[in-house]
């Protein structure tokens, strides 16, 4: 796949149950900041999520971020797998299980996927509160999830929030590019 000739949005999810979730996705976000050949755009406010899955488990921290990127989706894929070992992710096979994170690469532009490793857009997307939530909070009124609709769209069909509750944030501002045509910059403080 090769990489494209113009910047590309996406959305990347985060979430965080272990150690200090809302410290480990604020780090995440400074650190998909800087991913080299991407340019952050806007972050939504954090969330407190019921986890889901079988197993007992502290709560989760959930956010969503944009940014544009040049890197194609597998190597946008790479370094959001290589953030998230980072952060002391150890992918051990186990699904819906505690983790001091997760990324998931939500959507890249329009692009409809299917490989072994990365569907877009993410194929539980409309299916998770939590993920709904904060990409309805910054995605632009444009924004179409590809074959699904808008975000808020999609919140709405579902209904309610899924216990997806705000958590007040405080602290210091990344850096957020200046607005680029398709993108909703926002500012908002990092840390709790």
């Amino acid at each position: 796949m090769r990489a494209p000739e113009r910047p590309v949005a996406a959305y990347i999810g985060l979430g965080s149950n272990l150690g200090d979730p809302r410290v480990q996705v604020c780090r995440a976000i400074e650190a998909l900041a800087r991913l080299e050949d991407c340019t952050l755009c806007g972050r939504s406010s954090l969330y407190g999520t019921t986890p889901v899955g079988p197993m007992p488990q502290p709560d989760y921290v959930n956010a969503v971020v944009s940014l544009t990127t040049r890197l194609t989706p597998l190597g946008l894929l790479t370094a959001l797998q290589g953030i998230e070992h980072d952060h002391g992710r150890v992918r051990d096979g186990t699904r819906w299980g505690p983790r001091t994170l997760d990324l998931d690469l939500l959507l890249y532009g329009d692009l409809r996927l299917r490989l072994p490793d990365l569907v877009l857009p993410h194929p539980e997307l409309a299916n998770r509160a939590f993920v709904l939530v904060p990409l309805a909070e910054i995605a632009p009124t444009a924004l179409l999830v590809p074959g699904l609709g808008h975000p808020r769209d999609l919140l709405a069909a579902r209904g309610d929030r899924g216990g997806v509750r705000l958590i007040p944030d405080a602290g210091y501002a990344t850096p957020i590019s200046p607005s680029i045509p398709g993108v909703q910059t926002t500012r908002r403080p990092l840390y709790p």
